[in-house]
């Protein structure tokens, strides 16, 4: 009897095991998606859960989160119409835990959801739909299940006529059908549907092909994408050189979908094979045609900094939370120094035309008031309250400096050191973290070993064989708040830092005109006007006794004045006009010229040195 009760027992905790394993093993998600009335900016969407344990809640969700987003969006705010069925097509209620939510019970196992998006927006980040295209970010357009997150996803798309579909998605054979292993990766799947126009080559390297795509919706001509292939290619072939090869794409291709047209929103965002590249204007307009190639540089590197070299922080990405990482000022920052200089190493920025780059960016962090607040470090995790973020009350603008800006510069003083003092570069250490952490995907394509700090700090000693330098690097210039004395380290390679002759007032104001006088926007901790208590919000009337009616006419009055010298504001702050004394501060200006423009001989081994870092690198 004890072993019959027993056996019974043990059949009896098994069988729902059984049964769940097998429930496990069926899982798959099925979305479809269709544009009936694009006009309005509405999409259909329908996702079929199969495979849901019985006896559960299935519980849907609308992501608030994006990958290459840190700050919350919450995308549910334009689904509506959301209605649940079984798999007998037997109408479901629905609950709402919260408000990016909808639990479904009541289930046979299979629960299919259908709803209504809106989305107007054409950046890397929303969901835009019109009568000429779908832009669609993954997150903004389809709900996802908790305990499905592993499930195979399967994508039908029923475009207008006329539309083609440009994603990252894994292809079959049907043309508008797609499918991605799991929930993580479809929703870092970007994709167009519309009048696409595409270009593509191949890259072997070691043995292996890589196919690259480019995904242009614009309103130009044929020849102006054949002409802008031909300088994003100079640019994915310098990248590739700087990493030693490509990435490694999941199924062998990496798309950039581009939208340049008068309507869209300026943005680039990085995805794991692809990235999505938004501008207004035309392919045909030159003057910006480095600020596009700018953004292409940006976001290819990414391929490797960011999307496979990830902070341990960050992977895997919560869709449904902040995320907030200490590494920012690597992933973003370092990608933003390589960015110009692959652009470059292309040959398509002078030297000057770099040094100005280099120039603002150093400038826009030593003068900058934030570093007495945050370091580098300090400033990555500031991510979810900047990056997008949107709150009624304004942010203090003394208390950040971008990671991206902050971080460039560290890049920039590591490069020069490493060059000047170990006969290496920061091509090297970033060659060495792609070795160790980045270079080995699992299964799931996700990095195997995400690093952390003490990951970046060990790698800097190894490559140098210093660890009191890598340790004394870490310390000062990214866990601290100094920043490298650029002027030697800038020598080298016959650039400059000059130094003004005359120091001028400083008023570390933003000014618009108002009909009242002047309007202040807002006021840097180390200017002027904000050591004088004039904060935002306040009038400015006359400066000494002279009336001001324009930006340019206060700007004019304060140049007549000299640093040290005590001047007269009147002003209303607060709804009271007075006169305050306000003591005229300085600033040195910063910027970076090279020798060849100031007038200065270059060296042989200046030009050695410059073309060690600048030069191009792939063969041509």
């Amino acid at each position: 009897m004890r072993l019959h009760v027993t056996a019974l027992t043990i059949t009896a905790l098994i069988a729902p095991l059984i049964s769940f394993s097998a429930e496990a093993q069926q899982r798959r998600v099925e979305y479809e998606i269709s544009f009936p009335n694009a006009a309005n900016h509405e999409a259909l969407v329908s996702v079929r859960f199969t495979g849901v344990p019985r006896n559960s809640r299935l519980r849907a969700r609308m992501a608030r989160t994006s990958p290459g987003r840190y700050a919350l969006t919450s995308f549910a705010k334009n689904v509506y119409d959301v209605r649940a069925t079984d798999g007998r097509g037997r109408p479901l209620p629905i609950t709402r835990p919260d408000m990016s939510g909808w639990d479904v019970g009541g289930h046979d196992g299979t629960v299919r959801l259908t709803y209504t998006v809106w989305g107007d927006r054409v950046d890397g980040t929303y969901l835009g739909i019109d009568e000429s295209h779908a832009h669609m970010n993954m997150p903004a357009t389809f709900m996802y299940a908790r305990g499905m997150e592993s499930a195979p996803v399967r994508l039908t798309i029923r475009p207008r006529t006329g539309w083609k579909v440009a994603t990252q998605l894994a292809p079959t054979s049907d043309s508008m059908v797609f499918t991605a292993p799991n929930m993580q990766w479809f929703l870092d799947s970007p994709t167009e549907v519309g009048p696409v126009t595409f270009r593509s080559w191949t890259v072997r390297q070691g043995g292996r092909a890589s196919t690259l795509r480019l995904a242009v919706h614009h309103q130009g001509t044929e020849a102006q994408v054949d002409s802008f292939t031909t300088l994003v290619r100079r640019v994915v072939d310098e990248s590739i050189e700087l990493w030693g090869e490509p990435p490694g794409f999941d199924h062998g291709t990496y798309t950039f979908l581009m939208d340049y047209l008068p309507w869209v929103n300026g943005d680039g965002m990085e995805h794991r094979n692809s990235t999505v590249i938004s501008g207004r204007g035309s392919l045909s307009d030159s003057a910006n045609r480095v600020a596009r190639l700018g953004t292409v540089s940006h976001e290819f590197f990414h391929a490797w900094n960011m999307e496979r070299l990830r902070a341990r922080s960050l992977e895997p990405f919560d869709f449904d939370n902040e995320n907030m990482s200490e590494g920012l000022w690597l992933g973003e920052g370092f990608t933003n120094y390589f960015g110009p200089l692959i652009i470059r190493r292309a040959g398509l920025y002078t030297d000057d035309d770099f040094a100005r780059n280099i120039g603002s960016a150093i400038a826009g962090t030593v003068n900058n008031p934030g570093r007495k607040h945050y370091s580098a470090v300090g400033m990555s995790l500031q991510a979810p309250f900047r990056d997008g973020a949107a709150f009624p009350d304004p942010i203090n603008p003394n208390t950040f400096i971008s990671y991206y800006t902050w971080g460039s510069v560290i890049a920039l003083g590591l490069d020069l050191t490493l060059r000047d003092r170990f006969n290496a570069s920061l091509d090297d250490y970033m060659r060495l973290l792609w070795r160790d952490f980045g270079k080995a995907q699992s299964t799931a394509f996700a990095p195997v070993r995400p690093y952390t700090m003490r990951d970046l700090r060990a790698v800097l000693g190894k490559l140098t064989k210093d660890t009191a330098f890598a340790n004394d690097f870490f310390r000062r210039y990214i866990e601290g708040s100094d920043v490298p004395d650029f002027s030697p380290l800038l020598a080298r390679a016959g650039f400059q830092i000059p130094s003004d002759s005359v120091l001028r007032p400083f008023l570390g104001a933003s000014l618009a005109n108002d009909s009242a006088g002047v309007f202040v926007n807002w006021t840097a901790e180390n200017g002027s006007m904000y050591q004088a208590g004039i904060a935002n919000g306040a009038i400015v009337h006359a400066i000494g006794g002279v009336p001001v009616a324009s930006s340019d006419s206060l700007n004019a009055v304060i140049a007549r004045h000299r640093v040290g010298e005590t001047v007269t504001v009147d002003v209303t702050r607060v709804g009271r006009r007075q006169t305050i004394p306000m003591r005229l501060v300085g600033l040195q200006a910063i910027r970076v010229v090279t020798y060849e423009s100031a007038g200065l001989p270059v060296t042989a081994a200046m030009r050695a040195f410059r073309r060690s870092w600048l030069g191009g690198k792939a063969a041509r």
